[in-house]
């Protein structure tokens, strides 16, 4: 683990009003989940290739597009779980590129962080 990710796991904690929004990104795929840290529990898990997120994504041509799209339908499944509020935890990556994009997506999906 590098000193970057032990200080972000000491800053961002996520509560059961707050839960912690994960984002990781492979060379591929990105990936993203609202975890509750004291009750050690994954709210929602979504990634690309989910059920739910292929016949969305159909029309996204890049990965920067497909990142927001899930950005905004990861939002929209948030909010039928009562959850509006959120701490974003970028995994170490820097915040740019498809991060960024699913960040905007969220937010204009109605997550506010």
């Amino acid at each position: 683990m590098t000193k970057r990710n032990k200080k972000r796991k000491k800053t961002v904690v996520g509560t059961s009003e707050r839960p912690r929004l994960v984002v990781y990104r492979s060379n591929k795929y990105i990936h993203a989940q609202l975890v509750d840290d004291y009750a050690h529990k994954v709210l929602l898990g979504m990634f690309d290739k989910s059920k739910i997120a292929v016949e969305a994504l159909k029309d996204a041509k890049t990965k920067t597009e497909r990142s927001f799209a899930l950005g905004k339908l990861f939002a929209e499944e948030a909010k039928k779980l009562n959850v509006s509020k959120v701490v974003f935890d970028r995994n170490g990556y820097i915040y740019h590129g498809r991060v960024k994009s699913f960040a905007e997506g969220a937010r204009e999906g109605g997550l506010e962080f």
